[in-house]
């Protein structure tokens, strides 16, 4: 007769509980297999995320399993680890006997027939009816907190928490937030502060570097002016206020400014992203400008140049240097020549990926940690409790994750193009219209890889191998703008502004 196929489903909630949770889960529920003569042939198990949900990745990955016929048996410790909502197990309990999977608990004894019916569906509503209670207590733990100007959950950048969990002065970090509301009333945008505080060495609250999302969070923050709210708790003064509440209004009047400014600042323009000064390597960017008449003109200008006027390099109008770029790449495409060279060079490059295989090597790989992974395994059945082999463990397993997710990547099959196919392609980009600003922007897009700009010329980078990279400008510094295939077209003096 053939041995019955179990597998182990295990859960802990972020509720007072720990890893180690799991483990005694598993090691019950194995006990519980080797009584009954079942053999256990997987292990699924959802860290720190509640039974009140389905969105759990281990357990939607089991129910998915059993679609595929491996296993008769879903052992779990308690009956609340499967589910603590009784539309949710009921649903996937019909899916699983749907596939021929019966669910067991090591713990809890369900007889078979009405009575089992009956004592399920009692035991599953007193989980349903504690989740909910402990979802209670815990919200009223907060609204109790809250009343008392207690820190909830971590503390935003600038403050600490006490010993009384309460809110205190981070000695550094609050300096930072006052030095960010004073540049940004000063004139300084938010991309220029978090730019200079990331080359400074500085941090968010969690280690990372600064972005613009951080800073305006921290503009629009009424925490540093001492203004606690917990829904529809609101108190004053229980925060020790780092900035002015004159200056926190200042900044949202210039906050919201800047939301009402005209619609010509959503401009378009197809070069973000690729263009970089040819003088410092700083990036180029699109910008508008207003005349006496009122009339709008829209540039690109090096960066370093607005920011701090330390480049020297002239702006260029936007719809002049777009169509000089636009016209070359423009050019390009229609040549035969050009298109039989890009078309050979996409081949050889597919031939190249192609022959770089690393999928022996991550193999090999999964292998070796397979055979790791069994030697602790074993090993752990002498010293369960051993933090040293639970730790390797975890972190074979967390090894092992990345390998497969890499064969997975390495096992996709890119269908290959041929030459004729490429040609095929450039001669319908042929017929696009040439004079629709849509189609100039596709074409950058496509074809442009980056460019540097110059106060005389602009070299384009063509987009050969489809990688984004740009080509640095220590590289185009040391080319023979004469003797090379990259393009170097002359700007118009009169445009440039």
């Amino acid at each position: 007769m053939d041995q019955i196929k179990a597998v182990i489903y295990a859960r802990y909630s972020s509720s007072g509980q720990r890893e180690e949770s799991i483990e005694g889960q598993i090691r019950e529920c194995t006990a519980y297999a080797k009584k009954h003569d079942m053999v256990i042939v997987g292990e699924y198990s959802d860290h720190a995320l509640t039974g009140r949900t389905d969105k759990r990745p281990d357990f939607q990955r089991m129910i998915k399993d059993s679609d595929k016929h491996l296993f008769d048996v879903v052992i779990c410790w308690k009956m609340d680890r499967f589910a603590r909502n009784r539309y949710d197990s009921a649903t996937y309990k019909h899916r699983l006997k749907k596939n021929g999977v019966k669910v067991v608990y090591a713990m809890e004894y369900v007889p078979e027939g009405p009575e089992g019916i009956i004592l399920e569906s009692v035991m599953e509503g007193y989980a349903e009816y504690y989740s909910e209670n402990l979802a209670q207590n815990i919200r009223r733990g907060y609204y109790e907190n809250a009343l008392a100007g207690k820190v909830l959950t971590s503390p935003c950048y600038g403050y600490r928490k006490d010993e009384r969990g309460m809110f205190a002065v981070d000695p550094d970090a609050s300096l930072i937030v006052k030095r960010i509301f004073e540049e940004y009333l000063s004139g300084k945008g938010t991309r220029q502060i978090a730019e200079d505080l990331n080359a400074e060495g500085w941090r968010n609250s969690k280690g990372r570097p600064f972005g613009l999302n951080t800073i305006r969070y921290i503009l629009t923050n009424k925490k540093y002016i001492g203004h606690y709210q917990y829904r529809d708790i609101i108190l004053e003064d229980v925060i020790p206020p780092l900035v002015s509440k004159e200056d926190f209004e200042a900044v949202q009047r210039k906050l919201d400014k800047k939301k009402e400014a005209p619609a010509a600042k959503m401009a378009v323009y197809a070069l973000t992203g690729k263009l970089y000064c040819g003088i410092c390597g700083d990036t180029v960017a699109g910008e508008y400008g207003t005349s006496r008449n009122g009339s709008q003109y829209y540039y690109y200008t090096c960066h370093n140049r607005k920011a701090s006027h330390a480049c020297k390099l002239k702006r260029q109008r936007r719809d002049y240097l777009e169509k000089l770029i636009s016209d070359e790449l423009i050019r390009l495409i229609f040549d035969d020549a050009f298109i039989e060279e890009i078309a050979a060079l996409v081949v050889e490059f597919e031939e190249k990926e192609e022959a770089s295989g690393l999928l022996p090597v991550y193999e090999a790989r999964r292998a070796e940690i397979a055979r790791q992974v069994g030697n602790i395994t074993n090993a752990l059945a002498l010293a369960p409790t051993s933090p040293a082999l639970v730790a390797k463990l975890t972190e074979l397993e967390r090894q092992l994750t990345e390998v497969e997710t890499a064969i997975a990547k390495e096992s996709i099959v890119t269908p290959s193009l041929t030459k004729d196919q490429i040609i095929y392609f450039f001669e319908r980009q042929r017929k696009g219209d040439v004079d629709s600003p849509e189609f100039r922007h596709t074409i950058i897009d496509t074809f442009m890889q980056s460019a540097y700009l110059y106060d005389d010329h602009i070299v384009i980078n063509l987009n050969y191998s489809g990688t984004k990279t740009p080509i640095s400008k220590a590289l185009i510094d040391d080319l023979d703008l004469d003797s090379t295939s990259i393009p170097a077209v002359r700007l118009s003096p009169v445009e440039s502004r």
